[in-house]
C-alpha cells in the first residue's frame, strides 16, 4: 500500500473521498509555489498534484498554461519539482508529481524515480503516456516503490479501462469530460460512468478530474467518487493576486470551499 493509498482509505473510513489539489512548481517562482502547495494541506487538501511545467501541454487548459509558462520562463527546471514534493511530505501529506512523459525521458526515468523517491513523493500521474507502453517506467517506478497513476475517459472503451486498471498503481485517474482541463459550469454527466466503469474492471480507487471549480461540484462528484482532484480554480487563485499574502489567502480560501463541499457531501 502506498501513502496516497493510506491517505484515501483514511478519508473513507471518515466517510468522504479525499480532496487532491494540483499546482505547478514554480510559479511564481520555487519558493512561493511551495509555500502554496504547503499553504493548501493546512486548508484541507489531502494529497498534493506537484506540476512540472511543460512546453506542450496537451491536456493543460489556458489557465494552467499561463502558470507553466510564467514558471518556465522564469527558469523552472526538473530538478525544482522535489523541492515542492520535500515541502509537501514535510507538511503531512503524499505528494505526487503530475508530469507529461518527455521531462522524464531526458531527466532518466530511473533517475527521476530514485530522485523523486528521495524527496519523499508517492508517484507520478502520467497524462500522455499509454499503459501498454509503459514497462521501462512501471519498472523504474516500481523499483522505488511509487505509484504510477494513469488516466481513463469517457472515450475509453470496456477493453482499454480492464487494460489500464491492470497496469495502473495507485489511484485511477478519470477525466470527467473530453477536453483541457479548466473551470466549467458542470462536471459533466459522464463523469459517473467512467467511475463505474473503472470499478467493475477492478479499480480500488477512483479519483475524478478536470473541471471541477467550486465547492458544490466537489459535493457533486464527491458522491461518487474516491477522490476529487482540483487544478484550474486553485491555479486562478495564485494568478488573480500578485502579493503573495493576498495570494495565499484566496488559495486558502478556494481551498476550504473545495475541502468542505467534499465534505458534505455524504
Amino acid at each position: 500500500m502506498s501513502a496516497v493509498i493510506d491517505v484515501l482509505d483514511a478519508c473513507k473510513g471518515e466517510g468522504r473521498p479525499a480532496l487532491i489539489g494540483y499546482l505547478p512548481v514554480g510559479y511564481p517562482d520555487v519558493e512561493r509555489s511551495a509555500r502554496a502547495m504547503v499553504a493548501m494541506v493546512e486548508a484541507g487538501v489531502d494529497v498534493v498534484e506537484v506540476g512540472l511545467p511543460y512546453s506542450d501541454p496537451v491536456l493543460d487548459g489556458p489557465v494552467i498554461q499561463e502558470a507553466a509558462e510564467a514558471a518556465l520562463q522564469r527558469g523552472t527546471r526538473i530538478s525544482d519539482v522535489f523541492v515542492a514534493v520535500r515541502a509537501v511530505a514535510d507538511a503531512g501529506a503524499p505528494a505526487v508529481v503530475m508530469s507529461y512523459y518527455n521531462p522524464l525521458l531526458q531527466y532518466g526515468l530511473e533517475r527521476f524515480a530514485a530522485d523523486l523517491a528521495a524527496a519523499g513523493g508517492s508517484g507520478v500521474i502520467l497524462p500522455d503516456l499509454t499503459p501498454d507502453v509503459a514497462d521501462e517506467w512501471l519498472a523504474a517506478a516500481a523499483s522505488h516503490h511509487l505509484d504510477s497513476t494513469f488516466l481513463v475517459a469517457p472515450s475509453s472503451t470496456q477493453e482499454r479501462i480492464h487494460m489500464t486498471v491492470s497496469r495502473n498503481t495507485g489511484f485511477l485517474y478519470a477525466a470527467s469530460l473530453m477536453g483541457v482541463t479548466g473551470e466549467r459550469g458542470s462536471v459533466g454527466s459522464q463523469a459517473e460512468r467512467v467511475v463505474r466503469d473503472a470499478r467493475a474492471a477492478g479499480a480500488s480507487h477512483v479519483c475524478v478530474g478536470l473541471g471541477v471549480a467550486t465547492g458544490d461540484q466537489a459535493a457533486e462528484v464527491a458522491r461518487y467518487a474516491d477522490g476529487v482532484i482540483v487544478g484550474s480554480a486553485l491555479v486562478r487563485a495564485l494568478l488573480d493576486h500578485e502579493d503573495e499574502e493576498a495570494a495565499l489567502a484566496a488559495l486558502r480560501a478556494k481551498t476550504t470551499e473545495l475541502a468542505n463541499g467534499v465534505r458534505s457531501a455524504r
